[in-house]
């Protein structure tokens, strides 16, 4: 006897949005115009998966997934400080990262300047360079060797001997902060950062 194919089990937009969201690892909601062109996505991947053409199906769903890490990029530059008095901040680019040389995660980045000074700040999120990195930021000796360990509120940072600061938050965020400035501006900017927000991100 011939068994016929077993029919596809049912979609609908909310378990789509579901699965995409896990996808994605986002835990704050949409803006309209973003659920717009979300919902337009998962709708389309709907459609797809309903006329069995699982490769759009996908591909829809995969830009899906984009677009909401992209929101969670956009969450993480929100803890990038405001500018120090004298200071201006120009915003760079924020970016869930796909699997180039980087490697996938997200970053978010902004330079401050004052006069000839500048003070770069670099998030960088959940990405596998991080992940590799993370053994050294539990050794002493490893720490030690890549400049002077020191404690910025309750925060362990490496100052390179160039003047620039690396922490690792949570075992997940690299917060790197460069530039020509001194590096006491460096750490006042540091001291400016959400920490604990981050912990939480």
């Amino acid at each position: 006897m011939v068994r016929s194919a077993s029919p596809l089990p049912r979609l609908t937009i909310p378990v789509l949005l579901g699965a995409t969201l896990v996808v994605a690892g986002l835990g704050v909601g949409p803006t309209p115009a973003q659920a717009d062109e979300i919902e337009d996505s998962l709708v389309a991947a709907l459609d797809a998966y309903r006329a069995g053409d699982t490769s759009v199906a996908k591909e829809e769903l995969d830009f899906a997934a984009q677009l909401l890490s992209q929101m969670k990029a956009e969450g993480l530059s929100s803890f990038l400080p405001a500018a120090q008095p004298g200071w201006t901040r120009e915003d760079g680019e924020t970016q869930a990262l796909g699997t180039g040389l980087m490697g996938s995660g997200l970053s978010a980045n902004a330079t401050y300047r004052r006069d000839g000074d500048t003070v770069d700040i670099q998030f960088l999120a959940d990405n596998p360079m991080v992940t590799a990195m993370a053994g050294m930021f539990t050794n002493p000796s490893a720490m030690g060797a890549m400049g002077t360990v020191k404690r910025i509120g309750r925060q362990k940072v490496v100052v390179s001997q160039d003047g620039e600061l690396q922490a690792l938050v949570n075992n997940r965020i690299m917060v790197q902060i460069s530039g020509s400035a001194p590096v006491e501006d460096k750490e006042a900017y540091f001291e400016a950062i959400d920490i604990r927000g981050l912990q939480d991100f």
